[in-house]
């Protein structure tokens, strides 16, 4: 069984910054692709990266291309996600997803990802 527990999340201004982290326990090098998504209430949620574990081959969300960075530590139990150039639509609760199976479809897809943190909460405003 795979745990994820995410960190960073905060407040911060229009233009400014914040790196979240997702700590992966349990099983970690069997972890085939992993993700971030995030969700605003009433919503759904949506995916922002992904990652093939195994490649190093990344996927973004046309909104945060350029601005957002999805990145692993080299014994693939640290999943990062560096945001730049915020913006308040950015503001959401921010999950890590991880997946052990090779089908399933898309990095994008939530329905393909086996394992979820809990979330953390990101504010983008003036």
């Amino acid at each position: 069984q795979v745990q994820l527990v995410e960190s960073g999340g905060s407040s911060v201004q229009p233009g400014g910054s914040l790196t979240l982290s997702c700590v992966v326990s349990g099983n970690a090098e069997n972890n085939y692709c992993m993700g971030w998504f995030r969700q605003e209430p009433g919503k759904e949620r949506e995916a922002v990266a992904g990652i093939y574990t195994g490649t190093g081959t990344t996927w973004y969300a046309d909104s945060v291309k350029g601005r957002f960075t999805i990145a692993q530590d080299s014994a693939k139990n640290k999943l990062y996600l560096r945001m730049n150039s915020l913006k308040p639509e950015d503001t959401a609760v921010y999950y890590c997803a991880a997946d052990q199976r090779r089908a399933g479809g898309g990095l994008y897809l939530p329905q393909r990802y086996q394992f979820w943190g809990q979330g953390t909460q990101v504010t983008v405003s003036s």
